[in-house]
Order: C-alpha cells, then structure tokens, then sequence
C-alpha cells in the first residue's frame, strides 16, 4: 500500500490460524525494543521500522486479523539462494551488533527473558500418546513411524532446558529466526526482517541457525572481532536446535489438526511434518 509520496507494507496476521497467537502475544513488547534498535543502534537501515496506530499500539485488529504497519522496504528476499562472501560479512556485521545489546537498553525487556521454557512440550506429549488409533487420517501413521525418534528428542530438550534454567549464561538481544527467509538485499545492504521472536537470549539462540552452514568459519571470525571472548556452548546450542525442531513439528501438527485446510493445503502440511519427523533420524 502507498500515499502519493511514502509505501508502506501491511503484516496481516490470520485469526483462523492456530500459530497466530504465538506471533502477535508480544507485539507490543519486542516493537519499542525494534523501534529503539532503529533509531540508536548500527543496525539503523537494516531491520524493519514498524508504526504505532491511532490507537497507541503497534498493531490493530478485527475478525479476520491481527495488523502491523511497517515502512516499506524494496528488495528481494534471499531465501533458497546461497550467500555470497559479502552477503556473508554483512550478516555477521548484524548479528554481532544486535548481540552487543541486552537488559542495559531504555526498553522494556523484561517480558522477552529466555526462560528456557518449551510450552508446546505438554500437548506434543499428549498427542503421541493418542497412538496410531486415536488420531485422524494419515498423522497417526506418520507420527507412530517416528514416534521413538521423537520422543528421545523431547527427553533431551527436556533435560537441557533444566540444566540451562541454573546456568547463568550471559543473555543477549537475538532475533531468534536467523533463516535466509528472514533476509533481504536491499540495494548495497542485508536486511533482517520478521522480528516477532526477539529475546534476551544466550548468543546460541541465534548462532544454531548458522552452526550448520558452509560460511559457518567465516561468519564466526566476523563475529569475534566485536566479540573476541565468545565460546561457543554446547548445551545451549544442542538445546535451541532441538527445540526449534521440536515446535517446527508441532505447528505442522497444529496447522493439520487444526486449521481449516483445504485437501490440498492439508496434503503439503503433512509432506512438510513427514520430511522434518525424517531429519529426526
């Protein structure tokens, strides 16, 4: 959408969808926290900048959805294409200076203090124990095919995230979705977008969307010359891979059992929860 002389972007977020109140329950937590970033940080020009509506809030809704108003940013989204060196050395610029803030900034953070918590746990627990029998379609065959797989995956981030709750490990700001989904070139500058996961967080939060890719030497030598001190943790690491795993299932489980999926939509979920239970291995 535009006016004669600005464009902006509206974030429509469905009320239909069963993940919708994940995404929105903080916007009016993690937006100051943007806005902050964007206005006296270096990441100013690299991350979206969102606007407060008439009613003093950050989003308005009505019965379909849940809305945000951001500028408008012309560029293309990365996605499935690989980084190159420059792109490489951009993203780490920008996750080494988001990194560089904390619980020190003029902005409400109390509300996005990792607490190690893993909600969806409880129900994914439940929905196993239904069986093969007790669930609809294909899913119980599917979810009974990987079921020990993934109920030693649950064991495990069950484990760590107790270890972690009595580790004092330093917290930072972290965006918490680091995929190349979430980047855009924007002319000469990478820019990070989709921020609805923002948290004070141990660096990991971040650093395991990145362990895993080839640049994954360069991007850290960028990263350390502005923090020289940083080890990686390896329970932390282990942790926020699992249970980011572990809530990509769930929400494939969510949408299919939830959601008013048409056949054809329902049929791609399932292809999706099948090829992610399959890495489980």
């Amino acid at each position: 959408m535009s006016d004669a002389s600005r464009s902006y972007f509206l974030k429509l977020y469905e009320k239909s969808r069963a993940s919708t109140p994940k995404w929105t329950a903080q916007i009016d937590v993690y937006a100051p926290i943007l806005m902050w970033l964007a206005q006296h940080s270096g990441l100013k020009g690299k991350l979206p900048v969102p606007y407060v509506a008439k009613n003093g809030r950050y989003r308005c809704e009505d019965e379909e959805g849940i809305y945000m108003l951001y500028e408008y940013i012309e560029g293309e989204t990365i996605g499935a294409r690989p980084l190159n060196g420059e792109q490489v050395r951009l993203f780490a610029d920008i996750v080494a200076e988001l990194h560089a803030y904390g619980d020190n900034i003029p902005a409400a953070t109390d509300a996005v203090i990792e607490d190690f918590a893993v909600p969806f746990l409880q129900p994914l627990r439940q929905t196993l124990e239904k069986g093969e029998s007790g669930l609809p379609g294909d899913l119980g065959k599917l979810l009974a095919a990987h079921a020990s797989a993934l109920r030693e995956l649950i064991g495990t981030v069950d484990r760590l995230a107790a270890v972690l709750k009595t580790s004092g490990r330093r917290k930072v700001l972290c965006h918490m979705d680091l995929h190349h989904w979430n980047l855009m070139q924007s002319g000469s500058q990478l820019m990070l977008i989709d921020w609805e996961g923002l948290r004070l967080a141990p660096p990991e939060a971040d650093l395991m969307f990145i362990a895993e890719q080839p640049y994954f030497a360069e991007f850290m030598s960028i990263y350390r010359k502005r923090h020289s001190d940083y080890a990686i943790h390896h329970d932390a690491l282990r942790f926020y891979q699992g249970r980011r795993r572990l809530e990509d299932i769930w929400e494939f489980m969510e949408q299919w059992l939830f959601d008013n999926q048409e056949p054809e939509e329902k049929a791609k979920t399932l292809a999706l929860l099948k090829k992610e239970l399959e890495e489980l291995a």
